[in-house]
């Protein structure tokens, strides 16, 4: 049976499916893990500690040793999302009420579900798309978008608007197990191949464990917002980032909206800002719901939209496969796609 190749059909998969079924496990047997206990019920509500280790490894695997003009698209593109995001949440704060809609069609609508699924581009579909459509410099500029991983970068945002207050000391934590991880990383290529096979397999587990805090009910209600919030991400998202891509990084728009899409590890962000912060606890299903729907949808809707504007605007060229790559792993080879974790 080809499990894997089945379900990495699915836009996001590897950490949708598990996601999924970790819902339909606390949907329809919530009591589960506390009934088998000891590591069945730590893999079930282990969330938080199997992210701290995927983060790590994560930071490791970004090489500082790009080249400048990678580092420039890469620079672009990811400052370019963070910044939209932060506009966003700014007008969002104004006409969205504390808590979040309710009742209605946009019900589960907060500024935390438009923060969580716009502030963090998939990588590895960036990656992928740029090695069909775009240049060797395109597909490796994928390597600062790790620096969104985690829920660092949404709990900038959120402070800097006022929906949420953080202490410094909760701003070291989220972010130190990445920064060790990218120092080891740096300090020793042998390192940051041995940290990074860890990226890609750690997926379905923090998938799972978060799906197992989801009720499926959640989801259903919030699935039309999802839809909304997917569509918003490519259009909000997709012009500045087209705009940026053309004007300050050089290219001639495809890489730009290649990145306009929703990274799967954005789906964890919404538990764990509710962990730290009592207040956003409430919408957090809600958020994470919007956010998976959003993750999928933008994960279908990308490719298509990109094809068509490379081939109107953009150079429809493959890239070389023996062209040497400006992001290396340890052994001298291109880091395998998707690797960032950003599904």
């Amino acid at each position: 049976m080809e499990i894997q190749k089945t379900i990495e059909r699915v836009p996001g998969g590897l950490m949708l499916i598990p996601l999924l079924l970790g819902a339909c496990v606390h949907t329809f047997a919530p009591d589960a893990g506390k009934y088998f206990g000891s590591f069945t019920n730590g893999l079930m509500t282990g969330t938080v500690p199997i992210l701290a280790v995927w983060f790590f490894c994560m930071g490791a695997t970004i090489n500082l040793k790009a080249t400048g003009v990678v580092l420039k698209k890469s620079g672009t593109l990811v400052v370019t999302k963070i910044l939209v995001a932060w506009v966003v949440a700014m007008v969002a704060t104004r006409f969205l009420p504390p808590g979040g809609i309710q009742t209605g069609l946009f019900t589960g609508l907060s500024v935390l579900a438009l923060v969580t699924a716009m502030d963090m581009t998939n990588g590895g579909l960036y990656a992928a798309l740029m090695q069909q459509y775009g240049t060797q410099e395109e597909a490796g500029a994928f390597v600062l978008t790790s620096i969104e991983s985690g829920p660092l970068v949404s709990m900038l945002i959120l402070g800097a608007t006022g929906v949420a207050v953080f202490e410094p000391r909760l701003f070291a934590g989220a972010v130190l197990p990445f920064l060790i991880g990218f120092a080891l990383g740096n300090l020793d290529a042998n390192l940051r191949e041995f940290f990074g096979r860890c990226v890609h397999p750690l997926i379905p587990f923090f998938g799972f464990a978060l799906g197992c805090s989801i009720d499926l009910g959640v989801i259903a209600k919030s699935g039309f917002t999802g839809v909304f919030v997917g569509v918003a991400v490519i259009i909000v998202t997709g012009i500045p980032l087209i705009l940026a891509d053309k004007f300050i990084g050089g290219g001639n728009g495809t890489a730009g909206l290649a990145a306009s899409s929703t990274a799967g590890a954005a789906v964890a962000n919404p538990q764990i800002i509710g962990t730290m912060v009592p207040e956003l606890k409430s919408m957090a299903d809600s958020a994470t719901a919007i956010t998976a729907t959003a993750c999928l949808l933008t994960a279908i809707l990308v490719p298509i939209l990109t094809a068509m504007w490379a081939r109107k605007y953009g150079r429809s060229q493959q890239v070389s496969a023996t062209a040497p790559s400006p992001v290396t792993s340890a052994a001298g080879s291109p880091p395998k796609l998707a690797q960032d974790g950003h599904f």
